[in-house]
């Protein structure tokens, strides 16, 4: 079984989709010839060709808004968004057309198209190309939001994100793009949508996260079982639709939960979250949920490290909820 990184499993998965249906095109600011920005679509152009894999303009209402026209067409596109700050341009194409066309229609038009966009920080962006707004989508209906955190999750949620009959937004966590490795079957398979996975079992407490994050919550879990306590992690992966019946488990099960995102603090999922757990798990819990979140300021250049949840935070959360 092969080793691959983030970019390589995404790659591969739009290969292996692009050969197996013909409707399955790729559009976006430097897909083409260069091969994307981070070289997730490179080589794409020379094996499909420019009518299934096509630059654009800058002008991100115009990659969604031709895609909009794609899907109800028949084709299954999958626009590329170079950063996930540069979505808002197409924000009124994503919750005002793409989001409702089946509801407006009464079930009689789909409009399925994967979005994928790198998000959040870690490359030294600064405020203009580290934001996490996979929150904005989550609240608006007839979207799905993906958020993987590995390759094998990558290449197998793209896969299951392009065949979906629904729009899926597909956040790509680039701090480990290229440092998360692991084992990624050749060929196709699928990964469901909408199916959390524990990825360390535990009793003390229950540990959340999605994409990047989730690498700093599996450190501070090693850490603290050097201290002696026992975190239960789970990779949330789906964020809509989200997987509640395997964090209810969870936090029945060690009456505990920490809730990790970088997205800023005030209306963070991490709210939904810890309201989502309180209301169902309120007998079982023994401490407050806690989040470990960014800060609500814009995305700090020079101040990066300090503003991201690392590790170090998330163990002080730990420490504090374990002995409250």
């Amino acid at each position: 079984m092969p080793t691959m990184n983030i970019i390589q499993a995404v790659n591969d998965a739009l290969r292996l989709e692009m050969r197996r249906d013909p409707d399955v095109v790729v559009l976006g600011e430097d897909v083409g010839k260069f091969g994307g920005v981070f070289r997730a679509t490179q080589g794409l152009y020379d094996e499909f060709g420019a009518d299934r894999v096509m630059d654009t303009p800058l002008a991100e209402g115009g990659i969604i808004g031709t895609a909009v026209g794609m899907a109800l067409y028949g084709l299954r596109p999958v626009p590329e968004i170079q950063f996930a700050d540069f979505i808002y341009p197409a924000f009124d194409q994503i919750v005002n057309e793409v989001a409702k066309y089946r509801y407006r229609s009464g079930g009689q038009y789909a409009c399925p198209m994967v979005i994928r966009t790198p998000y959040g920080g870690g490359i030294k962006g600064g405020h203009y190309h580290s934001q996490s707004p996979e929150t904005h989508f989550v609240h608006t209906a007839g979207l799905k939001v993906v958020v993987p955190s590995n390759p094998y999750d990558a290449k197998g949620m793209l896969i299951s994100a392009i065949r979906d009959p629904d729009p899926v937004l597909f956040f790509e966590p680039k701090r480990v793009y290229r440092a998360a490795k692991g084992e990624v079957p050749e060929g196709e398979y699928q990964v469901p949508i909408g199916k959390a996975k524990v990825t360390r079992e535990g009793s003390a407490l229950t540990l959340v996260a999605w994409g990047s994050m989730w690498h700093e919550v599996e450190q501070a879990a090693r850490e603290a079982e050097a201290e002696g306590i026992d975190c239960e992690v789970i990779d949330l992966r789906s964020l809509q639709p989200l997987d509640t019946d395997t964090l209810v488990q969870s936090v029945k099960k060690t009456g505990r939960a920490i809730v990790v995102h970088e997205a800023p603090r005030t209306c963070g999922f991490g709210a939904e979250l810890a309201a989502i757990l309180q209301e169902k798990c309120f007998l079982h819990l023994e401490a407050p949920i806690t989040r470990v979140t960014g800060f609500d300021t814009p995305f700090p250049y020079t101040l990066e490290n300090e503003y991201l949840p690392r590790a170090p935070r998330v163990l002080k959360a730990i420490r504090e909820v374990v002995s409250y």
